[in-house]
């Protein structure tokens, strides 16, 4: 039976690894929960982890080499996500343990908050609740209807594709730009990068955080975006650069802006951005919901039992790299082997 350790803080731990996730895995392995109550990292992961043959790390657990030098029982660590940004994954490699991804059940949940802040921004609805709840009369000023209006996405992947649906039923024009080739609706369009930013009404970050897309979003994308547009983030911090972002809005290059993300601590929203009144900020929840959190944690529940059934997952990162795993079950299923069985 497998001993797996859980990373996650008490204050995680719910939101993020629900208790029919924990409860199914304990059908089939002894569950040890992380009893510091602290984020761990390093030497003291390994130290916490010792003796456990898994663990399945939450957002905040960097899994780092010191970590994998240390951790000499651990066969394969899991991330509850799709964000491996924060194991080092050629550590795992030289290690001999595998490293496994979870699948984005968060689709809808994010883009339905891509649709409050784009309803929010349009008609200022957190501006009027701010004013009223501080004593004051808020300007009625004139709002926007999203019906008739260009929706930029900026990655294609499972959220934007759910996002265009969204846009689509409220009426909006909907454009995107992605590299990779994707199969497109009739009424919705691929277009370059430049175009993209120029044209749309309100322009929403999907893209992946690589080296290439690494401060995509800076002065001469905001130069290029209409005054009256609105900028949603929902990606990483990474991929805009907050500076620019800050002098757009001063200069009035772009009438507001949204965010789930940023370079404050656990991929949140930075303050100073966050605490302007033409910033509209949430604390990185565009995946908390109990159907995203749940979808994702059973996920990781299905990988462990294929584990259990000498299978390698199929969203391994670093599948040839699983030798531990390979001499604790002396042999394991390809996903070859499984299609033809």
């Amino acid at each position: 039976m497998f001993r797996i350790f859980l990373t996650h803080t008490p204050d995680s731990l719910p939101l993020l690894f629900p208790p029919r996730a924990r409860a199914e895995l304990e059908k089939h392995c002894t569950l040890v929960i992380n009893p510091t109550g602290k984020v761990l990292k390093g030497a003291a992961l390994a130290q916490a982890a010792a003796g456990c043959d898994l663990v399945i790390a939450d957002r905040q657990t960097a899994v780092d080499q010191s970590f994998f030098s240390a951790a000499t029982d651990v066969l394969a660590v899991m991330r509850c996500a799709v964000d491996i940004s924060t194991i080092d994954v050629d550590a795992a490699t030289a290690n001999g343990v595998l490293v496994t991804r979870s699948i984005p059940t968060f689709a809808t949940s994010v883009s339905e908050l891509a649709l409050g802040f784009m309803i929010d921004g349009a008609r200022g609805i957190s501006r009027s609740v701010a004013a009223y709840r501080n004593g004051e009369v808020p300007d009625p000023g004139m709002g926007q209807q999203l019906s008739g209006k260009t929706l930029g996405i900026c990655g294609f992947g499972v959220i934007g594709r759910q996002l265009a649906i969204l846009g689509r039923a409220l009426g909006m024009n909907v454009i995107v730009t992605d590299p990779a080739p994707h199969p497109m609706a009739e009424n919705i369009k691929n277009v370059p990068f430049d175009t993209l930013v120029g044209s749309a009404d309100f322009i929403v970050c999907l893209a992946p955080s690589t080296p290439q897309t690494f401060g995509m979003f800076g002065a001469r994308a905001f130069s290029l975006m209409k005054p009256d547009a609105m900028f949603v983030n929902l990606a990483r911090g990474e991929l805009v650069d907050e500076v620019a972002l800050e002098q757009a809005l001063d200069a009035g290059q772009i009438a507001c802006a949204a965010m789930d993300v940023g370079s404050a601590h656990d991929q949140r929203p930075a303050t100073r951005l966050a605490g302007r009144s033409d910033v509209i900020a949430t604390p990185h929840i565009g995946g908390q919901t109990p159907q995203a959190s749940e979808g994702q944690a059973m996920h990781v529940v299905s990988q462990v039992l294929q584990i259990l059934n000498r299978e390698i997952p199929d969203e391994a990162v670093n599948r040839a790299a699983a030798t531990k795993l390979q001499a604790r079950f002396m042999t394991f299923d390809t996903p070859s082997d499984r299609s033809t069985t």
